[in-house]
């Protein structure tokens, strides 16, 4: 019997509003797209520089941009911050008894940002459907780094939803000798407006810092509720009470939220440019010597983190 209406002609059951992937070159780079049908929201991954975020849009609006004037050499934007965050004091620290010595790469005084910003990634599985797409990339480290020498493997899970982006962090030990690690996220989320923008998060204690950005010690500060960002010229670190950020704008407004029951939160704003960055993170600068959200990972075990970021209505 024919469909009422339709004759002897199946019924079209295309999902015409189906998340697509594909996969391009841009500035000579291997770059992952993820979208909805409409392209109102999308995301793009630069696969060469450490599996970041280098694009996102979410129902029309740009949350992460690229600024020609701020080169990831100089912005290290949504970098992955693994095996540490921030910077370590001299790129010198000491576990198990034994002595290290990093590469220092923050202007030859500190190591910066951690080991596998400039990595390239390797994509290992797909999965689009109508309500999402998502793409599995893989680092694997082989080699041991004189000042980390530690083999691991490092799997990015990026899934894009209509009003959110979901980042999945494994990291799996693959040494026969137990590292240590905290891990971080840096993204610089883009606002022309931030002198008007405010975000909101709990915490009762910062990070003071010395001179080169290294950490000296955690000190008692409430941080009031409606942190205004005005024409502050921004570097802060806190720890946090709970597990959400959020930034409201005149334009839109974001959640970040986190997994894991320990949260810090560094801020930076870069000067005379519309960008901020709010980097959720595991532990703080000079963690390896401070212990501050120090974690250490057994042979073949694993760690996991999810970040989301979401458009509120």
């Amino acid at each position: 019997m024919p469909l009422l209406g339709y004759g002897n002609k199946k019924l079209d059951t295309k999902p015409y509003n189906m998340f697509t992937i594909q996969s391009t070159i841009e500035e000579g780079l291997p770059i992952i797209i993820l979208q909805n049908k409409s392209n109102a929201t999308s995301a793009k991954i630069s696969l060469n520089e450490g599996g970041r975020l280098k694009d996102l849009k979410i129902k029309t609006i740009i949350l992460i941009k690229e600024i020609p004037e701020f080169d990831y050499s100089a912005s290290y934007a949504s970098s992955i911050l693994f095996p540490f965050v921030g910077r370590m004091a001299e790129g010198k620290y000491s576990y198990q008894n034994k002595e290290y010595q990093l590469n220092c790469n923050d202007n030859s005084n500190n190591a910066l940002h951690g080991l596998v910003y400039n990595k390239k990634f390797n994509v290992v599985k797909e999965t689009k459907n109508i309500n999402c797409a998502s793409v599995v990339i893989n680092y694997e480290e082989t080699n041991e780094n004189l000042g980390f020498p530690y083999k691991f493997n490092l799997q990015l899970t990026y899934t894009l939803f209509e009003n959110e982006i979901r980042l999945s962090v494994i990291i799996k030990n693959i040494d026969h000798k137990t590292f240590p690690f905290t891990l971080g996220w840096h993204p610089y989320f883009f606002c022309d407006k931030l002198s008007r923008s405010t975000l909101e998060f709990e915490s009762n204690q910062k990070i003071k810092f010395n001179e080169n950005l290294i950490t000296e010690k955690v000190i008692a500060h409430k941080t009031e509720k409606h942190f205004k960002i005005k024409d502050q010229q921004l570097d802060d670190c806190f720890i946090l009470n709970a597990n959400t950020i959020d930034f409201l704008t005149p334009d839109y407004h974001i959640k970040i939220s986190s997994n894991q029951s320990e949260n810090y939160l560094q801020l930076y704003t870069p000067k005379d440019l519309p960008l901020i960055a709010i980097e959720p993170m595991t532990g703080i600068s000079n963690s390896f010597n401070n212990n501050i959200g120090l974690q250490q990972l057994a042979p073949n075990q694993k760690h996991s983190t999810t970040w989301n970021v979401k458009l509120n209505s």
